[in-house]
């Protein structure tokens, strides 16, 4: 891993950057934040948190002249992190805002859980189970680990193989996606105490 990475952490006013930020200066990267397009040179990688609603985030993410370069960025394939509403970004429509598309990255839909069966938004820790793949990508992993959830919707990735963590509610759902550049979780590695310390180590230890 370089000494302090550059990451750009992006702000489209959709709150919780400055635990973002502290959790990734704390296992040692240097944070750039981003708050209008373009995306500045000399980053090592990209972080898009999010909390808030899909449709919303999208129209200021092309406000702010983001939307279009953070799309490039992941057709570079760059590396990324999403969390939580940027890891729903990363698909092509959401159930909250079926008019509007997303970043379109991978095929899939963002679904919201069935109040009917359980209670909505899932707000809370909850365990993740790694398929193999996940280990190929980060073999540092926490074992059996617990995250921090708060949400209503989740991804339906229409590539299985995308797939580097499952969580149960309501059904067994893809808690995070992975590739050889990319890392997206629908819980929040900021808020998940050492746990998630260690996993957004991993994603440093990659860059």
């Amino acid at each position: 891993m370089k000494v302090k990475p550059t990451v750009g952490l992006v702000d489209y006013g959709s709150g919780n950057l400055r635990s973002v930020s502290k959790a990734l200066e704390a296992v040692g990267a240097q944070v750039h934040r981003l708050e209008q397009g373009p995306i500045a040179a000399g980053l090592d990688a990209l972080v898009l948190p999010g909390v808030g609603a899909f449709g919303d985030s999208v129209r200021q993410l092309q406000k702010r002249q983001l939307f279009a370069p953070i799309r490039e960025w992941l057709e570079q394939e760059k590396r990324f992190l999403g969390i939580c509403l940027g890891y729903q970004l990363l698909f092509e429509t959401s159930e909250e805002s079926p008019d509007i598309s997303g970043l379109g990255l991978f095929k899939g839909k963002v679904r919201r859980f069935n109040e009917e069966s359980v209670k909505v938004p899932q707000i809370g820790w909850n365990s993740v189970v790694w398929t193999d793949s996940a280990r190929d990508l980060y073999p540092g992993l926490p074992e059996k680990p617990f995250f921090y959830f708060v949400h209503s919707y989740y991804p339906i990735p229409e590539d299985s193989k995308l797939v580097v963590g499952y969580a149960e509610y309501e059904t067994h759902f893809a808690a995070a996606i992975g590739t050889s550049s990319l890392l997206a979780t629908q819980f929040h590695p900021e808020k998940s105490q050492e746990t998630g310390l260690t996993l957004l180590r991993q994603f440093l230890a990659t860059l």
